[in-house]
């Protein structure tokens, strides 16, 4: 805070007592522009989009592929579901004399009963629904995640420019500061405050661009990248007019991505208990074989038929297992549904707080900052302010303009928490429609 503080005055000295072209890069008393792109070196790189970075993450994202592959798992076991056992095919010799021996030969087949193949099928499409609502549940928290990020890092992007504007404005202060005091217009204490804010503004915009660095790694990593993404972000197209009520947003978090998971969780489990009572029943073996004897050289056909007797192992175990399990569900259902519940509200609120404070400085906080700058300049140059003063002005319009910023990353970054659970309609701000679905 106290570089900045000298940084705020050195533009002072440089914007108003030498009035340069250079310095106006916005008309005073304008809205802060948010979408103002960081200079690159590579004029030729297009700027990344959010909705490019949504798309480029739903394309490659390491997590989402992982998602996608428990699916694939899911549609193999649904095609083991519904094989049948195989026969097994049995030799046996008694005796080991040639002429006194006997050879039978045997093929059994297990017959399932009480529907176990059925049981297995369903719990197997259960499985592969389950699999796809986890692949939505992923797609909606990495919109929201990559969505934060991207705004975090043109965030990030907007504070370079503002310290680089700093450094800028501080530079040619510390020069005006200098010829100022040789002229005997000021005191050398001036010059050297505008000095220290110049090494100040230099620090800042060192934090800015480490700052910067770090965020557009974090977004990159959402696509799978270890790169540094170099081109410049820009404001995304979104509308922040009123969101719908809470109770209308309410009333879509059943059809959200987090509730169908948890209600194909249920029936996923409901399919478990089927099975675990289909497997209690016992299966037949029906054989057929022959068995031939070499002293008399005959043959005799085999039919056997064979059952278990459910004595000991009914399988209830595994039924009260599977039973407890639907209970867990629909009690992590429960748990589920309140927590994106609360979410819900907490972000729908802090939504509607974010847009007051945008309003509050876009018509009063930021003009009256950048009136009491222009005051201070014109009092400082007629005589009647201190440098100090001019410094405070300073500082408190950019604060306002870097507050500005950093509400309207959180009210767009809001708005991308509310998609997580919910889809917002168009009026209300929602984010660009994934076009790669599946």
């Amino acid at each position: 805070m106290q570089s900045r503080h000298f940084v705020m005055g050195a533009a002072v000295l440089l914007a108003q007592l030498f009035p340069l072209h250079t310095l106006a890069s916005e008309p005073q008393g304008a809205p802060f522009a948010v979408d103002r792109q960081m200079r690159s070196s590579d004029t030729s790189t297009a700027p990344l989009t959010l909705e490019q970075a949504i798309s480029m993450t739903l394309l490659t994202s390491p997590e989402l592929r992982s998602a996608v592959q428990g699916l694939l798992i899911a549609e193999a076991t649904r095609e083991q579901a519904g094989l049948a056992p195989n026969p097994e095919l049995s030799m046996l010799r008694e005796g080991m004399s040639a002429a006194n021996r006997t050879d039978t030969v045997q093929i059994s087949q297990a017959l399932e009963t009480g529907g176990k193949r059925g049981a297995r099928i369903r719990l197997a499409d259960r499985d592969h629904a389950l699999a796809q609502a986890e692949v939505a549940v992923t797609r909606a928290e990495l919109r929201a995640g990559v969505t934060a990020a991207y705004l975090d890092a043109l965030t990030a992007q907007e504070h370079v420019t503002l310290a680089q504007e700093s450094l800028s404005l501080a530079g040619k202060a510390a020069n005006a500061a200098g010829r100022r005091v040789a002229a005997g217009k000021i005191s050398p204490l001036e010059h050297t405050r505008s000095s220290v804010a110049e090494a100040g503004a230099r620090l800042e915009l060192s934090q800015a661009l480490s700052d910067a660095a770090l965020a557009r790694r974090r977004l990159a990593a959402f696509w799978g990248s270890t790169q540094l993404d170099e081109r410049s972000l820009v404001t995304p197209d979104i509308n922040l007019a009123a969101i719908p009520a809470l109770s209308a947003l309410q009333a879509r978090l059943d059809i959200s991505p987090q509730m169908q998971r948890a209600r194909m969780q249920i029936a996923r489990e409901e399919a478990q208990v089927r099975l675990a009572r289909a497997d209690g029943i016992p299966d037949l073996t029906l054989t057929v074989g022959n068995k031939k004897e070499s002293q008399s050289n005959t043959s005799q056909t085999i039919v056997g038929l064979s059952i278990p007797l459910p004595l000991f192992n009914r399988n209830q175990g595994n039924l009260l297992a599977a039973l407890r399990r639907v209970d867990k569900a629909k009690t992590d259902a429960e748990v589920e549904y309140l927590k994106a519940t609360q979410a819900l509200a907490e972000t729908h609120q802090r939504t509607l707080v974010l847009q007051e404070q945008l309003e509050s400085m876009r018509k009063e906080i930021l003009p009256a900052a950048q009136r009491a700058f222009d005051a201070a300049v014109t009092g400082f140059e007629l005589g009647k302010f201190g440098f100090i003063d001019v410094l405070d002005a300073q500082r408190t319009l950019f604060q306002s303009r870097a507050q500005y910023l950093s509400t309207l990353s959180a009210r767009y970054r809001a708005l991308a928490e509310l998609e997580r659970y919910v889809v917002v309609e168009d009026k209300a701000g929602n984010l660009p429609a994934d076009r790669n679905t599946k």
